[in-house]
């Protein structure tokens, strides 16, 4: 399949090339396109994460990442008494630029975000010119980021993990298009490395590969960079932070949280909500794209290409993978989907790319409103917690906030006690359970032993127990229970949160 194919006289006039298989190519007088562009694309990029600068964080996987962070920067050893169920990058990017920056503010890697997501877009842009035109560039450039931000603010603001694996996807699918295999299949690596389903785009980029390459010792080479590629990052970092950790908390240890047995229908109707509310979001790329598909345009199979489907298809599968269906999955489909929208504009006739723009900028600015009305209830409950915790522990004193709101840690500027900063990793909770196959049978394997170790060997000041009656309250969890009854006495409550403190030693 020619990568980079251009399509038949369109309805909007646009002239063909004399041979198809020619990248287009600008004007010789045209205006110069990266120096314009790019500077357009980070202020639009700006401009759309303003909403997340205004508040310290957005959700608990920003807090659990300043948390890490700050636990890596003590000595802290990644998946061993620094774990969580992600690859490193992006916990050592927020190590990074805490080193640099400090770690009482998350704007650097909220910084980092808005150059993660103009990098997204000048790689769309690229994609894009180099099939169909200087145009189709500025389509896909300028409709990348005020679409990224059309999900629920606490999914669309944070310095999350889709935000910096999709510079990586792109990035390997752009270098496919271009039959730089080794390069692709780096780039294939880095999306892994920051999130397990960044590593779907190697579906799309083996379709380039077995489409582009002809048969023989040629393709056996192309398979061999693509391979090398991909497999010797993810094996050196396996051994540099130990491989039998980094497989557990990366890969085989997930089995309860990828499963939603018993939590069907809570599953179900989030899943359902927040592909609905995807969709009004981007509606702006599914109705020209619908349209291209709809009606019988000339060269439509030319333009949206199998390649462009097989990416969709991929990071769909990596949407639905785990069953969960939190709303920053669902930014997996943007880039596959920006550049189909893109190419269904350049069929349709002109007056279409102006009603799209509009609406993009409509959707955009019916989102951005909705972080200015967003509630603030869970973020002032872990600042008070905080304040709490602070006023009962040292500052070198440990504490432990038995909840899914990692954030307090952070908040509090107080060293957890325990290398699980969350209840969920304990009880399987974390992958919103409705209370089903919630509980210590439940939790990552040798999870509680390793938790009893912790707390008998350098028990903590201070246990903030913030269930607030969610299914993994002390209550139902015989080892805190009696951890709590034995060591403990309740002071005050904050909030619904019940604050103990540990008893002085008679």
């Amino acid at each position: 399949m020619p990568t980079a194919a251009e399509p038949p006289r369109s309805t909007a006039g646009a002239p063909e090339p004399t041979d198809p298989r020619t990248p287009a190519r600008p004007a010789a007088d045209a205006r110069p396109f990266w120096p314009v562009l790019l500077p357009v694309l980070l202020a639009l990029a700006a401009l759309t994460r303003v909403p997340s600068f205004l508040r310290p964080v957005w959700n608990p996987d920003e807090g659990f990442l300043a948390t890490q962070a700050r636990m890596l920067a003590d000595g802290g050893v990644l998946y061993d008494t620094v774990v969580d169920r992600k690859p490193p990058l992006l916990p050592w990017l927020y190590q990074g630029t805490f080193a640099l920056f400090g770690d009482e503010s998350l704007w650097p890697p909220k910084a980092a975000a808005v150059l993660a997501v103009a990098t997204t877009a000048a790689l769309l842009a690229s994609l894009a010119r180099r099939r169909w035109g200087e145009r189709a560039g500025w389509t896909a450039g300028l409709l990348y980021a005020p679409v990224s931000v059309c999900l629920g603010p606490e999914d669309a603001q944070a310095a999350n993990f889709e935000i910096f694996a999709l510079p990586f996807t792109v990035a390997a699918v752009w270098c496919a298009d271009r039959r730089r295999w080794g390069a692709a299949g780096l780039a294939v690596a880095g999306a892994f490395l920051v999130k397990q389903t960044g590593g779907a785009v190697l579906l799309p980029v083996a379709y380039l590969l077995w489409r582009s390459v002809p048969r023989g010792r040629e393709r056996w080479t192309a398979l061999a960079r693509l391979g090398a590629g991909s497999a010797v990052p993810v094996v050196a970092v396996a051994l540099a932070t130990g491989w039998r950790g980094f497989l557990f908390w990366t890969v085989t240890g997930s089995g309860s949280y990828a499963s939603f047995a018993g939590s069907e229908l809570h599953v179900l109707g989030r899943g359902l909500g927040n592909t609905a509310l995807v969709a009004a979001g981007y509606v702006g790329l599914l109705v020209p794209l619908a349209a291209a598909l709809r009606g019988r345009v000339p060269g439509r199979r030319r333009v949206l290409t199998p390649d462009l489907w097989v990416w969709l298809a991929a990071s769909a599968i990596a949407v639905l993978s785990g069953f969960h269906f939190f709303g920053h999955y669902y930014l997996q489909l943007l880039p596959p989907l920006v550049l189909l929208a893109t190419g269904a504009l350049r069929l349709l006739p002109a007056d279409r790319l102006r009603t799209t723009a509009l609406c993009c900028a409509l959707s955009c600015s019916v989102f951005l409103g909705w972080t200015a009305v967003a509630d603030d209830t869970e973020l002032e409950h872990a600042r008070r917690v905080a304040a709490a915790v602070r006023e009962h522990a040292a500052p070198d004193e440990k504490v432990l906030i038995w909840g899914m709101h990692p954030e307090g840690y952070w908040f509090a500027d107080r060293a957890p006690a325990s290398r699980y900063l969350t209840a969920g990793l304990l009880t399987n909770f974390s992958g919103g359970r409705d209370g089903h196959r919630v509980g210590e049978r439940y939790g990552v394997e040798g999870g509680w032993r390793t938790f009893r170790a912790e707390l008998t060997k350098d028990p903590p000041k201070v246990v903030v127990d913030d269930s607030r009656g969610k299914p993994y309250a002390p209550s139902r969890m015989p080892t805190l229970r009696s951890f709590l009854a034995a060591h403990y006495e309740r002071v005050e409550r904050v909030d619904g949160a019940v604050v103990y403190v540990l008893r002085a030693e008679r």
